[in-house]
């Protein structure tokens, strides 16, 4: 069964906590903190395998977690980290946060492999938390918590050329000529129901690839039949090609059929209908050299004015078949190749306060002063004190918090020490 979208539950791994403990051996008197860090989270990973094309895996499996971070243990021994998992997808799959509907990442291009969900940080062991006035800490980190977030996965396909067109006008027949393709083809509505990919061949090496998008119907932008499902692979195309049944062969207008094809378009997404577009009249092969004549005059008549070519071809016997590839790659050749890609808009490993949770700001001896809770904590996991722009947001955030001021309130002053979960700064106004 093809599938090209999906909802699933993703959450990393928790990192391990730190380990409370004390040295206690033969001779060694008084032996000082030694409890360990905890172990780093596994990540959430998303990888393009291109053996791939579906993403029906999904449909049986919808929760994916990594591995937790191990928690430290005595005698300095850092807890193991947890495995990464790596999730497969087809090129071309755009990961989007499920509630809003927002990009966090397209799979395609260059993006081969990316972090989407960071595992959580280890927790500091007592080791760290020695001072000349506290030596036997009894306190370790807890290790950060793991991130978790409900996405949905869309199958977008990657071809140059989309195939437009009511069912059972010949786009597969069409398709299966002109390509390496061979979608299964037979004489009813919907015989296609998911994209068939195929690569054109032309001289030079100038061919292209080619997608037959399933049959639209009216209604398809609204989600009537399988319309968003269609509508999605056309996106990332930059060519398309309009196939009609010019012979009118199920006793359908032609003429409306183009109209309310490209309705939907627009509908749908006003820059898909704006996309270039050849019209390819086609089962002419069932009409006499008269009857075919005027069938292309009044498609003509109808859609050049308004700029689309008109290729009069039999996807049957292969007539007008040529001129109508070379058409489309000089159009190919004229307009930007730049691939599509979709935007991140949505950047869950980025950090996002939340007042509501709580903190403390306490001097704990003379000239030392210390940062704990929840929210610090989840601040500290988002920001690398290790970088000068890591730094200044860390010293931002203290500062439009309002968490400098607290400190300046308990009476600090230049070159006291703040203790922030492992950390120390020197204070300076």
């Amino acid at each position: 069964m093809f599938a090209d979208s999906a909802k699933i539950f993703i959450k990393s791994g928790k990192g391990g906590d730190g380990h409370v403990s004390f040295r206690r051996e033969m001779y060694v008197a008084n032996g000082g903190p030694d409890g360990g860090d905890g172990g780093k989270g596994g990540d959430i990973i998303f990888e393009v395998d291109k053996g791939l094309n579906t993403l029906t895996d999904f449909r049986h499996v919808r929760k994916y977690q990594a591995e937790p971070g191990e928690e430290g243990g005595k005698r300095n021994r850092h807890g193991a980290n947890g495995k990464d998992l790596v999730i497969k997808v087809p090129e071309g799959t755009v990961i989007k946060e499920a509630e809003s509907g927002k990009v966090i990442a397209d799979m395609s291009g260059d993006n081969m492999r990316e972090v989407i969900l960071k595992g959580g940080r280890g927790g500091k062991g007592n080791q760290h938390y020695a001072t000349a006035t506290m030596q036997v800490p009894k306190y370790a980190q807890p290790g950060q918590e793991a991130q978790e977030l409900w996405v949905t996965l869309e199958l977008k396909v990657i071809a140059d050329v989309g195939l437009l067109g009511y069912p059972n006008v010949g786009k597969s027949t069409f398709l299966s000529r002109v390509s390496n393709a061979r979608p299964k083809i037979a004489n009813y509505h919907f015989t296609t129901i998911h994209p068939n990919l195929g690569v054109v061949d032309l001289p030079d090496g100038r061919g292209f690839v080619i997608a037959d998008i399933p049959g639209l119907i009216e209604g398809a932008a609204e989600g009537v039949g399988l319309g968003h499902a269609f509508l999605r692979h056309i996106e990332r195309t930059r060519v398309l090609i309009h196939v009609v049944d010019a012979a009118s062969v199920e006793g359908r207008d032609p003429v409306e059929d183009i109209r309310k094809i490209n309705a939907e378009l627009f509908s749908y997404d006003e820059n898909l209908a704006l996309l270039p577009q050849v019209i390819a009249a086609n089962k002419l092969d069932t009409l006499t050299d008269d009857e075919a004549e005027i069938a292309i005059q009044l498609i003509k008549e109808a859609f050049e004015p308004e700029g689309y070519e008109v290729y009069p071809i039999s996807a049957a016997t292969g007539a007008g078949i040529k001129e109508l590839l070379y058409a489309v790659r000089e159009l190919l050749d004229s307009i930007d190749d730049t691939p599509v890609i979709f935007e991140r808009e949505y950047f869950p490993n980025e950090f996002q306060d939340n007042p509501e949770e709580p903190y403390t700001v306490e001097k704990i001896g003379e000239g030392v002063y210390s940062l704990e809770g929840p929210r610090i904590d989840r601040m500290l996991g988002y920001t690398n004190l290790d970088s000068e722009k890591g730094f200044m947001f860390f010293q931002n955030f203290l500062k439009n918090n309002g968490i400098l001021d607290e400190l300046e309130a308990l009476g600090i002053q230049d070159g006291d020490t703040v203790k922030i979960y492992g950390h120390e700064f020197d204070y300076y106004k």
